[in-house]
């Protein structure tokens, strides 16, 4: 077999490799408050149990804070991504999502934000009904939103949400000397990637440490721990890929409204993994290019 071939990235060996992404259906949600302690309770509460559509049926993360200047209401807002992997699922996402930690979070509104979209769905015509037949269609802020009474006053949302074609699944593995090296290593990359317009990190504070490989030795299973990348049995697995003096592995998982908004999320991820000591490698999950729709180069990302 041929020898693996590295490239360097801050003096830190990057395995010349990709990531395997899929295809997904993607939105994005601006959450107003009437200040930005509120519209991030209902992001942080939106964005819950939204890792990956294996269980969660939706992968949602937090984007960004944007301020009063930039939001239709003038308040203080939040704006959070939401991935799915059809079209249905994604409605239904929405529908749950905002119904449920929007509508009952204290001074919030909803808008779209996505811009230019691929389709729209209806959540504001479909949870206007809340109001039980006192609320209101009106044109405010140029935009066609719903008016629908609650105890504290009014719930504002946006008739229809748009959403794009989108990618999931983007990724990179930090190969560290110790749990600690390799935990601030990932800590750095979700912190860079932050700064990435249309990509977020959705497993808890963007960090997986459970990836996973297609299959398992239980018929009822889809899915089961990467062998290949757990260091504890590294002895016991045959085709390890467990460099020497690695402890800890950590997976980077990307989401984007576009291929290019992962590229860069990828590319300034392990820019800032790479700066920080005891980090011995830079690899990537992939299932030899048999399920994803994309296969990502690191190299290319650069």
């Amino acid at each position: 077999m041929p020898a693996d071939s590295f490239f360097e990235v801050n003096g830190v060996k990057v395995k010349d490799t990709f990531a395997e992404a899929f295809k997904m259906w993607g939105s994005k949600v601006l959450i107003t408050a009437i200040n930005e302690r509120w519209a991030m309770n209902s992001a942080r509460s939106m964005s819950g149990f939204g890792t990956s559509v294996i269980m969660c049926g939706g992968e949602v993360a937090i984007e960004k804070v944007v301020p009063p200047s930039e939001t239709p209401d003038g308040r203080p807002g939040v704006s959070v991504l939401v991935f799915a992997n059809t079209k249905k699922q994604l409605k239904d996402q929405l529908m749950r999502r905002i119904g449920q930690t929007v509508l009952t979070c204290p001074t919030t509104a909803a808008y779209d934000w996505l811009g230019v979209g691929d389709t729209e769905f209806k959540i504001g015509a479909q949870l206007r009904f809340f109001g039980d037949g006192y609320q209101i269609s009106k044109k405010i802020f140029g935009r066609r939103l719903w008016r629908i009474p609650v105890m504290e006053g009014e719930f504002f949302l946006e008739e229809k949400f748009k959403a794009k074609k989108s990618v999931g699944g983007g990724n990179f593995l930090i190969l560290g000397e110790t749990v600690e090296s390799a935990l601030k290593a990932s800590e750095k990359a979700v912190e860079a990637i932050a700064g990435v317009e249309d990509a977020v990190t959705p497993f808890p504070g963007g960090v997986c440490r459970s990836g996973s490989k297609v299959g398992s030795k239980y018929k009822f299973l889809h899915a089961s721990t990467n062998t290949a990348f757990c260091p504890s049995i590294k002895g016991m697995v045959e085709g390890t890929r467990v460099p020497e003096g690695v402890a800890s592995i950590f997976e980077i998982v990307i989401d984007g409204l576009s291929l290019e908004a992962v590229k860069e999320a990828m590319k300034v991820g392990i820019e800032a993994a790479t700066q920080v000591e005891g980090v011995k490698m830079i690899t990537a999950a992939n299932y030899g290019g048999k399920l994803g729709q994309y296969s990502i180069k690191l190299k290319d990302c650069f």
